[in-house]
């Protein structure tokens, strides 16, 4: 991903990696990321666990701190927060302020395209100008499970990613913005992930913004349940998730998103 590593290495931006909490698989790492919960705290162990979340996420804490939701997510982060089982004719398009994710648009496909996904976050953006917004695409999963870890598919999917985020990024961050750009979990040659092995577990993660510290700090890596209590405290709101190290700016935070 040339353009986010170009930006780091202008000193425009942090990267760091990180290891994802077990299982590595897509529903209970999305509720990892969103609730500081590992799976086996939450009981979103495994795909199929098909039901709201028993955890406070980042969108119920923002909502609860006054603050504007949104996402342009796949389905099953709406079935976590919002309404469960997901229906597509009710919930495909949500505008709600009583919900946690109170402005969505949801997709249901693994094969819908990443071009389609940023627009649609776009338009939330632009139309709602949300607080805390997700932008969660498929389609470097969907290539890895097609052909594998060691692919040109999976690494051409990602540079495409990669283009798509110099289109955006710095938009976002000449509007106030600050941006987390995180994964979260792997893939292995197997077509698939959810064991163990460092190539399932390895996730990357990139900080873009004024809030931000110049340079990782000394310590101990962040860990992926604390990347929620990450975003609250970038948005102001209190909380009482895991924290990891410092990586905000003392004193007076800006205006931030």
């Amino acid at each position: 991903m040339g353009y986010l590593a170009g930006m780091v290495e202008a000193e425009r931006g942090l990267y760091t990696t990180l290891s994802c909490a077990l299982p590595s698989l897509s529903r209970p790492l999305y509720e990892c990321i969103l609730t500081g919960s590992t799976p086996v705290e939450s009981g979103i162990t495994h795909n199929g666990v098909s039901r709201l979340s028993r955890q406070e996420s980042i969108f119920h804490l923002a909502r609860a701190g006054g603050k504007r939701t949104a996402a342009a997510a796949y389905h099953w982060v709406s079935e976590l927060y919002n309404q469960s089982p997901w229906q597509a004719a009710r919930d495909r398009f949500t505008h709600d302020e009583r919900l946690p994710i109170q402005h969505g648009c949801f997709y249901w496909d693994d094969n819908y395209p990443d071009s389609h996904l940023l627009m649609d976050g776009e338009w939330l953006r632009s139309q709602y100008d949300p607080d805390f917004l997700l932008i969660h695409p498929m389609g470097v999963d969907d290539a890895g499970h097609q052909f594998g870890l060691d692919s040109r598919q999976y690494r051409n999917q990602a540079r495409r990613m990669d283009s798509l985020l110099a289109d955006l990024l710095p938009q976002w961050l000449a509007e106030g913005y600050q941006v987390v750009i995180t994964s979260d979990h792997g893939m292995n040659n197997d077509l698939s992930h959810g064991g163990t092995l460092a190539e399932e577990r390895r996730v990357p993660l990139w900080l873009f913004g004024d809030a931000f510290v110049a340079q990782w700090p000394a310590g101990p890596a962040i860990q992926q349940t604390q990347l929620c209590a990450l975003m609250a405290d970038l948005l102001g709101v209190t909380h009482d998730k895991p924290s990891g190290p410092p990586l905000l700016k003392a004193g007076n935070l800006p205006e931030v998103h």
